[in-house]
């Protein structure tokens, strides 16, 4: 595997492989010095067309404690808020020998037209196109509910886990659907039918419309935000309506089983998907959503990029 570009394109297996090596590289982590020399020598350039905080940091992050060289470009205040074409900007960082281009664009596909394109010779990792996917953060998502409710072993055959929010304009829910499909987990979409793919009865879900109804059947339940920067008309009567209906709020959170966990890929909107005290509650894994990304992407990056444990060679 050259790209990582959508967790469609994931076997079981290979998404297995990821989540391993990234419990395998979790004891990094916990070290005085939190470095592996694996990646010594290369370089990864975040190429982010969208702002970000928690993707960008943490690539970096994960980059760096693999040893590996980290050039942050950003679209603005550089030569594409001139007009540079995507392919312009490919040939600059191929010159300057970038081994990996970790990527966010604000067009959906524009990944995979990076990584297709011939302009590079370059790893290309999708981190978030448009609507379209986000694959790293359903895998750290996957990791975060194994590790709860698997003990960081096996697939997620069995599990439970409904999405909940802004379905239509989340990258994050197209990721995690396929990607929890294919690890067996059964996932339930709950959305007023406004925030709802047209085509989402083609997907691998359940579909709900009552939010009550489902809390008592999961294992994990995901908040995602309303994404109004995506929106171009009113998909719902009011901030206060949705919050009522579909927020998660204290009362809620108390009809879900006995170790289920709350999730949120962030950034949250507290008090509309979700109030401060689910947020900050006992069943919440959102803070560590974000560690264990870290740990997640640099196993994509160190299987990517062909690195040894250790700084061994690879034979």
């Amino acid at each position: 595997m050259k790209h990582l570009l959508s967790t469609h394109d994931l076997s079981k297996e290979n998404a297995l492989n990821i989540l391993d090596t990234a419990r395998m590289l979790s004891d990094v982590s916990d070290r005085t010095i939190r470095k592996l020399p694996t990646l010594r020598g290369r370089t990864v350039v975040n190429l982010f067309y969208e702002d970000s905080t928690r993707t960008r940091i943490s690539f970096e992050a994960a980059a760096k404690r693999l040893s590996a060289d980290v050039i942050n470009f950003s679209a603005k205040g550089s030569s594409v808020s001139k007009g540079e074409s995507l392919k312009d900007t490919a040939l600059t960082l191929k010159a300057m020998g970038a081994d990996a281009i970790v990527m966010r664009h604000h067009a959906s596909g524009a990944a995979h037209i990076l990584a297709n394109s011939g302009w590079i010779d370059a790893t290309v990792v999708n981190a978030g196109d448009g609507l379209h996917e986000h694959p790293t953060q359903a895998l750290l998502d996957a990791y975060t509910i194994r590790h709860h409710l698997r003990a960081n072993e096996g697939d997620l055959s069995g599990v439970r886990v409904a999405i909940v929010g802004d379905i239509l304009h989340s990258r994050v829910a197209r990721s995690n659907i396929w990607l929890l499909n294919t690890l067996g987990a059964h996932v339930t979409v709950v959305a007023p039918p406004t925030l709802l793919p047209v085509a989402v009865n083609s997907l691998p879900v359940e579909v709900s419309y009552d939010l009550d109804s489902v809390l008592g059947k999961v294992d994990a339940v995901m908040m995602l935000r309303i994404q109004h920067e995506r929106m171009h008309d009113a998909y719902f009567p009011s901030i206060r309506e949705y919050a009522s209906r579909y927020g998660l709020d204290k009362g809620r959170v108390q009809l879900l089983p006995q170790g289920s966990i709350v999730m949120h890929p962030g950034p949250m909107n507290r008090g509309i998907e979700i109030s401060a005290e689910v947020a900050d509650g006992e069943n919440s894994v959102i803070v560590e959503q974000v560690s264990n990304g870290v740990n997640v992407r640099m196993a994509v990056l160190y299987l990517l990029l062909g690195g040894a444990i250790e700084g061994e060679e690879k034979q």
